[in-house]
């Protein structure tokens, strides 16, 4: 096993990688209640007709199953210590954009997604993943991560109560007297000052302190004894193999766009998440990623696994930064991450206590850190800051981020083209002009 893993030429040992393991897994744990509360539509208490809401308990068995079989993989055929698990923002599109926005069954959603993994598997094993990468101006890679870190920071405010609908001005301020507004806001400070003091898991503790606050306060009924902290797996029946039984409703061009946008958006979380972990682990070689594809198969084999047993795209995270920061070097530390989502499983009589005021924090302080990537667009050219400018605000604005991207690549050539830069435009961005063009025309 230490040969496996170069533990002496890595310069670490079993107790280090097992401690880095268990950093990650509560780094990113949070997700393991906030995937079924986001998928299962929790915040909204009625549902458009013809709309259904996908089994919560189903989707947290699934999220488990995928994050430890993704890390799994990552571990022993990649040997790096990065996470996966179901990725924030592309739950979001799933569950607001997808099914609450477009009508579309869960179901066909599903199978959506799996259709993304299985092309992602075929781009990663032929190479073309990094052409399509490199088609896609900077800039707008950057907007399109800010633009989905503010999106899921307004739809945390909104399940918080905070932000509500409003006649006069389509939203406003919510009743900040409510208590389960005061317990989301609570959540957020709390969030807010663990992860200031760079407390390790600081998203997952802040959960964990709200509900118990919401507890306290008789907000939140409490789990009845040890039964209501530990009991049996919920089944996966409700979901596994839905993805599959529906893969043939996926031919039309609106789930063309809902596919391109799971497909464009794992692509660079998983991009940027590879390179972001490995420089921070000393890993990078030249520049250059050793192991990079294996570690992208590991990336769209996972969203695969996922979307079968039930649940939105899985991706590598950057929690996982977590993890390498207390000495994790190895895929030891996400075989060690692995065990602990397998152990988790018996843990879910605890979404009984996590409603949409304990996640709505966890929601806010993610968009947060998403909407970093702002600093890295190139503001002061026009013709840049048009499309990277739209790609973000439409996103919140339209609730959608298939949308918001749409109209930032729209937009892009035309700027370009009258600035006189159309050689800069890679052909890839034509199709995809031509693409979200016939999107719109559908959509209307």
């Amino acid at each position: 096993m230490k040969k496996y893993f170069r533990f002496k030429e890595l310069g670490t040992d079993y107790k280090t990688e097992f401690m880095a393991g268990l950093t990650t897994f509560l780094a990113m744990a949070y997700i393991l209640f906030v995937n079924p509360s986001t998928l299962a539509l929790v915040g909204i208490e009625e549902l458009p007709e013809g709309v259904t809401r996908i089994d919560q308990g189903a989707v947290f068995t699934a999220t488990a199953i995928a994050a430890a079989i993704g890390t799994l993989i990552m571990g022993i055929f990649a040997k790096y210590p990065i996470a996966l698990a179901p990725g924030m923002g592309l739950n979001a599109f799933f569950a607001y954009t997808v099914v609450l926005g477009y009508g579309i069954p869960w179901e066909t959603a599903l199978a959506g997604v799996l259709a993304s993994g299985l092309i992602f598997i075929v781009l990663t094993l032929t190479g073309l993943r990094e052409k399509v990468i490199n088609a896609i101006p900077a800039n707008l890679k950057m907007a399109v991560g800010a633009g989905i870190g503010v999106y899921i920071a307004f739809i945390g405010f909104q399940n918080a109560g905070i932000i509500v609908g409003d006649d006069a001005t389509l939203v406003g301020m919510g009743d900040l007297t409510s208590p389960t507004v005061l317990l989301a806001i609570f959540g957020i400070i709390i969030s807010v000052i663990l992860l200031s003091l760079n407390i390790k898991g600081g998203i997952f503790y802040g959960m964990i302190l709200t509900a118990i606050a919401g507890i306290i306060f008789n907000l939140i009924d409490p789990p009845s004894g040890l039964g209501g902290i530990v009991g049996e797996v919920p089944s996966l029946a409700p979901t596994f193999g839905q993805a599959i039984a529906h893969f043939g409703d996926i031919f039309t061009i609106e789930m063309l766009v809902v596919i391109l946008t799971f497909l464009f958006v794992d692509f660079f979380d998983t991009a940027g998440t590879l390179v972001a972990v490995a420089n921070q682990a000393g890993l990078m070689k030249d520049n250059k990623l050793p192991r990079a594809g294996k570690a992208l198969f590991a990336d769209s084999a996972a969203t695969v696994v996922g979307s079968v047993a039930g649940t939105s795209t899985t991706t590598s995270y950057i929690e996982s930064t977590a993890g390498v920061g207390a000495g994790g070097r190895t895929g030891f530390t996400s075989i060690v991450t692995a065990g602990f989502f397998l152990l988790a499983l018996f843990f879910s009589p605890l979404l009984s206590v996590v409603t949409a005021e304990v996640t709505a924090p966890a929601l806010i302080i993610v968009g947060v850190l998403m909407s970093s990537t702002l600093k890295n667009i190139d503001w002061d050219q026009f013709e840049i800051a048009v499309p990277a400018f739209l790609t973000i605000i439409m996103m919140p604005l339209t609730y959608s981020i298939a949308t918001g991207i749409a109209i930032g690549f729209i937009f892009y050539p035309i700027t370009m083209i009258l600035k006189g830069r159309i050689k800069e435009i890679n052909p890839v961005m034509y199709v995809l002009f031509v693409i979200f063009i016939l999107y719109f025309m559908f959509l209307s």
